[in-house]
């Protein structure tokens, strides 16, 4: 399996997205998913990085990286109040209509599996016997408003 068409327009990376089995989160509420750790602190580092210099818990770049390293509980605080504010977008394949990507607020989970409430699946034409979501973080304000809008 190895073409021009494959290798050129196929499974190319994305930057600020991750990938991970979906499992049930029956106590979110239905704008939530809970989005793991591991895979939060990957896809908002910059948002971390910038926060820790903004609030002088960190003096260069260097220092907050190593601090995330590190896992410092500070960066964890840091990490969920820029999750609160900041909407990711869900998405299973094979997106076939407008509700195969939606909108959610995260919130950090142990594990490696992004949660979901069971009610939200059926737009996704997902269930739970290891079906995989990606996730995707909106950049621009433009992008971020847009998520909330069509969010609800």
């Amino acid at each position: 399996k190895e073409g021009r068409f494959r290798e050129t327009l196929l499974g190319k990376r994305v930057d600020y997205s991750g990938r991970s089995v979906i499992v049930v989160g029956p106590s979110l509420s239905l704008h939530r998913c809970g989005l793991p750790r591991e895979i939060a602190i990957e896809l908002f580092q910059a948002f971390v990085i910038r926060d820790l210099i903004r609030k002088h818990l960190a003096s260069n770049i260097g220092v907050a990286k190593s601090q995330i390293r590190k896992k410092k509980p500070i960066v964890w605080e840091i990490l969920q109040e820029i999750l609160d504010d900041h909407p990711v977008l869900l998405n299973r394949a094979p997106t076939l209509h407008r509700l195969g990507i939606q909108a959610f607020l995260p919130i950090l989970v142990e594990g490696r599996a992004i949660c979901l409430h069971p009610l939200v699946c059926k737009g996704f034409n997902a269930d739970f016997d290891g079906d995989q979501m990606a996730v995707h973080v909106p950049l621009s304000l433009e992008a971020q408003a847009e998520a909330r809008l069509l969010m609800f």
